[in-house]
């Protein structure tokens, strides 16, 4: 599989194929009060605000998505993971696909939120858990 962004003109083609995805990724990580829902990333993704990541087969098979945000500090540019949804896209490969896409993008830097478990994944693959 391979990590691919969605360029701007196709995202409205490809969002009812991953919608289910993001809603998966809102609905298991919503502890506590919410910060937006599918609608929201929707809106965010559309307008370009946010970049839309999908994880596809050889027959361009959609088997994952996610959304990013980027955020300039004075140090660094981040890459904030906001939404991913799907199964078994987390491979070593894909995350450094993931990572080199965001570095083109001009990240110095990538973080997100995560439940134990995911936690405990990420770490696999080299993230520090920082909160």
């Amino acid at each position: 599989m391979i990590v691919a962004p969605v360029e701007l003109p196709y995202v409205n083609q490809v969002w009812p194929r991953v919608s289910d995805y993001i809603n998966e990724a809102l609905m298991v990580g919503s502890e506590g009060e919410p910060l937006y829902n599918l609608h929201h990333v929707q809106a965010y993704v559309t307008s370009g605000e946010w970049l839309l990541l999908v994880a596809v087969d050889e027959q361009n098979e959609i088997h994952g998505a996610m959304t990013v945000s980027l955020q300039n500090y004075p140090l660094h540019r981040v890459a904030f993971i906001t939404t991913v949804g799907g199964k078994f896209i987390l491979t070593q490969d894909m995350y450094e696909q993931l990572a080199a896409i965001l570095r083109f993008k001009g990240a110095t830097m990538i973080q997100a939120y995560g439940r134990p478990s995911m936690v405990r994944l990420l770490k696999r693959r080299n993230l520090t858990a920082r909160n």
